[in-house]
């Protein structure tokens, strides 16, 4: 049964109409959104949207936006807990393959071609996303001197590489060629310890 619900409150139209954009592309995918569509499921005359975005492209891109705030998020929340630095990097790994699995849709927006190839990702995507990169890299130097990630490399590298792996490892999810959530599970602590031998090595 579908989950769509008009989402309109007076005065908070934009974020209405992201909410209900993020809906329709969680259960019917980012094909089958359309500006119509939103303002149909939103409740508001057909031209309203245009208002907050022009087109199509730019509601994607503040859907691929708001996905990396909220990876922000998730990444500082975790380091102001009370944690050691390899708990709060355990806990990270485990945290940004739960999120690219259940918004796996606006995970593609954020990661993939329909923006970055085939669309036009615009100046606020392209700051945000480069800002989470930093933030994550910045970590990344600190868990280094935790001696909780390799030091044979710079922080970026080592910042690039440890992400793609993560970003791999949720591919195979997300485009169905692993299913089994088992199989994650244990995939997931291999890497963690793939990782950390790797520190070891270079320590």
């Amino acid at each position: 049964m579908s989950t769509l619900k008009k989402h309109y409150h007076h005065g908070d139209l934009t974020k209405s109409l992201l909410e209900s954009a993020s809906l329709i592309i969680k259960e019917q995918g980012t094909e089958s959104l359309s500006m119509r569509k939103l303002a149909d499921t939103v409740g508001v005359s057909r031209t309203a949207p245009y208002h907050h975005f022009k087109d199509k492209n730019a509601l994607l891109c503040a859907l691929a936006e708001q996905g990396f705030c909220e990876q922000e998020k998730i990444l500082y929340s975790l380091i102001k807990q009370d944690h050691t630095a390899e708990e709060c990097f355990k806990k990270y790994v485990h945290a940004y393959l739960e999120y690219a699995l259940l918004h796996n849709e606006t995970y593609d927006l954020m990661y993939g071609r329909t923006i970055w190839k085939a669309g036009s990702p615009s100046p606020s995507l392209k700051a945000a996303s480069k800002r989470t990169f930093k933030i994550w890299i910045d970590w990344v130097e600190e868990l280094q001197q935790h001696k909780v990630l390799p030091s044979n490399n710079t922080p970026l590298r080592i910042g690039q590489t440890t992400w793609a792996s993560l970003h791999g490892l949720a591919r195979l999810f997300i485009d169905g060629i692993y299913l089994d959530q088992a199989d994650l599970s244990e995939m997931i602590e291999q890497m963690i310890k793939n990782l950390r031998q790797e520190s070891s090595t270079s320590a």
